[in-house]
């Protein structure tokens, strides 16, 4: 089933592009050649990503899912989701639907958020990069407070949902 939402973008970006295109043409034509490129680029990843949210839901049984991630699992549910988070790489629009799978799965709420979250903000696979860039006691510092303020807001979205 086609998401309303979608349509409504898709709806809002032709619009503005027609409006770009009469007043000024060749903006138009260099921002559809970028975002073609643009989506040329991450269309590959999206299809990975699809795929393997198959496999795992496919493979990797619900018992499993609730069982370190579920609600029962308390705590443990909230490292989980924070740690496989912040291992994760990709862009963070991929993660949406690997936590809709873990959902799915029986994971709990808070336990989703904070595997959001630290896949934002903490970046486990970049971390010798930004430790060279900015030095190891920030590189390590910055990560270690965005993997327990990962957990914080896992917990906060758990208490308003």
């Amino acid at each position: 089933m086609i998401d309303p939402t979608g349509i409504v973008y898709a709806a809002v970006m032709v619009a503005v592009y027609l409006i770009v295109a009469r007043r000024h043409p060749e903006k138009a034509v260099t921002a559809l050649k970028t975002g073609g490129r643009q989506l040329g680029s991450i269309l590959p990843m999206f299809v990975a990503v699809f795929g393997l949210v198959g496999l795992f839901e496919v493979f990797v049984p619900p018992a499993l899912i609730e069982r370190w991630m579920g609600a029962s699992a308390g705590a443990q549910s909230l490292l989980v989701g924070a740690a496989v988070g912040s291992i994760a790489a990709g862009p963070p629009p991929v993660a949406f639907p690997i936590a809709a799978g873990l959902l799915k799965g029986g994971a709990w709420m808070p336990a989703v958020a904070a595997f959001i979250v630290s896949w934002v903000l903490v970046g486990i696979a970049s971390l010798p990069f930004e430790a060279k860039l900015f030095g190891w006691r920030f590189a390590l510092l910055r990560n270690g407070a965005s993997f327990l303020i990962a957990m914080a807001i896992g917990l906060a979205m758990g208490w308003i949902l």
